[in-house]
This record gives C-alpha cells, sequence and structure tokens, in this order.
C-alpha cells in the first residue's frame, strides 16, 4: 500500500480496464516487454508509479533482449519436413505444435524460441500483415517454405460424377476439421465460405490437429476429406486436389536465434540434405528459406 492507502501494484484487470483493452492485450503488452510489470508469486502484477509514468510517455520499459531467455521450445502450426528437420538436425528444441494462432500466443508471451505460423490474409498474403499487428518486440519473420495445401481425398478412384475437384463439391461430405485458430482451419473457413458451402459439410466431432491427423482420418474411411498438405497426402498415397499455395514462415526471438539449439536448426534447413528431403516430399518450395519477410523495429 502506498501512503495514502492505494494498492501499489494493479491486477491484470484493473489494467485492461484503465487502459480500455482487453485483458489479452495486457498479457501481450507485458509478454513483448512493452509494460512495466512484475511476475510475483506466479501472478502479473503492474506497478502504480510505473504505469502512471509509462501512459504519461515517462517511464521506460526494458527491452525484450533484457527479459528472462525463451526456453528451446518450437510452437505453431505442425509440418511435417520441419518436424523431421529438428531431428535431423539434432537441435534438441521441444515441439509444442497446436496451431498458428496458439504459436503465435506462447510466442507473444514469452513461452517459445519460435513460432511457425501459415496464417491467411486479406489480399492473398500470408502471416506478415498478423506478426506487424501483434508487433513483437526483438522478433524477426523468415521464410520456410512455400507449400502446397488442398483437399485430402481417397485414393481410391471414384464413381462418375461423385468425385472430389473442389471446395464446391464438399456438400453434404464428411470433412475432418483442424482446431480452431489453426492456419490450416482458417483458410478452410474461408475457402468453405468463399464456395457457399460452409453450413453444408458433415464435419467429423473429433479435430484433427496436426497434418497427419488429417491426413489418416481420410486413410481410415472416417472423412471424405480434409484440407491439408500435399507431402502429407503422398504420405499416405491418398489423392490430391491442390487449391493454394501458401507461405509457411517462422517467428524467431532475436535472442534465440543466436543460441545453439536454433542455429543448429537453422544451419540444417540450409543444407542439401534438407533440399534433398523437401523434394522428395513434394509440394514444398524452399528457394528462398531463411530469407527476412518481416524484422521488429
Amino acid at each position: 500500500m502506498d501512503p495514502a492507502g492505494e494498492p501499489a501494484f494493479l491486477t491484470t484487470k484493473e489494467v485492461a480496464d484503465l487502459l480500455r483493452v482487453k485483458e489479452r492485450k495486457v498479457y501481450d503488452l507485458a509478454a513483448a516487454g512493452e509494460i512495466p510489470h512484475r511476475r510475483l508469486t506466479g501472478k502479473l502484477l503492474f506497478p502504480k508509479d510505473e504505469l502512471t509514468a509509462w501512459i504519461s510517455g515517462a517511464a521506460p520499459v526494458a527491452p525484450a533482449s533484457a527479459a528472462a531467455p525463451r526456453p528451446a521450445v518450437v510452437a505453431g502450426s505442425h509440418d511435417p519436413l520441419l518436424e523431421w528437420a529438428m531431428r535431423e538436425s539434432r537441435s534438441g528444441l521441444a515441439a509444442l505444435l497446436d496451431g498458428s494462432g496458439d504459436g503465435l500466443d506462447r510466442f507473444m508471451r514469452g513461452e517459445a524460441a519460435l513460432s511457425v505460423l501459415h496464417i491467411p490474409e486479406n489480399e492473398g498474403g500470408f502471416n506478415v500483415a498478423t506478426v506487424t499487428a501483434r508487433a513483437p518486440v526483438g522478433a524477426v519473420l523468415i521464410a520456410f517454405a512455400r507449400r502446397t495445401q488442398g483437399l485430402i481425398v481417397s485414393a481410391e478412384a471414384p464413381k462418375p460424377g461423385e468425385g472430389i475437384t473442389s471446395i464446391a463439391d464438399l456438400a453434404g461430405r464428411r470433412v475432418v476439421l483442424r482446431q480452431p485458430g489453426s492456419g490450416a482451419r482458417a483458410l478452410f473457413d474461408r475457402l468453405a465460405a468463399d464456395a457457399g458451402v460452409a453450413g453444408t459439410i458433415a464435419a467429423l466431432s473429433t479435430l484433427a490437429r496436426t497434418e497427419t491427423d488429417a491426413a489418416a482420418a481420410v486413410y481410415a474411411g472416417d472423412a471424405d476429406a480434409a484440407l491439408g498438405l500435399e507431402a502429407v497426402a503422398r504420405q499416405f498415397r491418398l489423392g490430391f486436389v491442390p487449391l493454394v499455395e501458401e507461405e509457411c514462415d517462422l517467428l524467431i526471438d532475436r535472442r534465440a536465434f543466436f543460441t545453439p539449439p536454433v542455429q543448429a536448426l537453422l544451419n540444417f534447413l540450409r543444407t542439401p540434405d534438407f533440399a534433398a528431403k523437401a523434394a522428395a516430399m513434394g509440394g514444398y518450395d524452399v528457394s528462398t528459406i531463411t530469407a527476412v519477410r518481416w524484422l521488429s523495429p
């Protein structure tokens, strides 16, 4: 308490009310090191005096580089080629892959060294506008691969007039969906809405949380189709209807960029062995790999 009896620290909710934003935004500001805060007994608290000075523009906030080191974790979208590279490079990086949205949230909270993103945006873009809007501090977005996304369907020859050749053909079909917040789900929802079949598909009650899960549901006959990668359709020897060429990028903390686990992975991504694996899997263009797509101010 200060001498006047007022609390010296504010809670996340109190700060959100003061700034007239959602609590999630306050967590993002704290994770990015953009707002004065303390983490005490597992909770975020905000020193009132420093916060008042920060609002008035008088309080410097420690840059992200001064924050606690990030764990050697890859979050975000599941990609089978990257998953293979993480193992083959012996990087030691752990994976928490539950979709692009989850990965970006974890990155903003400082829970991952890098995040795998393929978030569809207006005008056909991917990732850059989304990352720009979230404005992580001390981060760089680099290219991983251009990937072919489409419909994974049965490998059996369809009867005349019964084949799936486009999103429009999914009306009334059993479709396994990815989890909300994932890049694949956002892309599917957009394509289905554009084709006018968003409310007509028979979505399975179980969600597919990885590319492999989606293809496995079609392979097992539980679903007629799933949105997924050409590389995974090939792996399961299933049919594939190409729809979109997308950008899959890596959002990396700039300090974590130079740590041994991340460097081991990045160095491996530039090797002939990696390029050969991408070509063998199919559906990948890695010609611009590690090119900078966005850099925090």
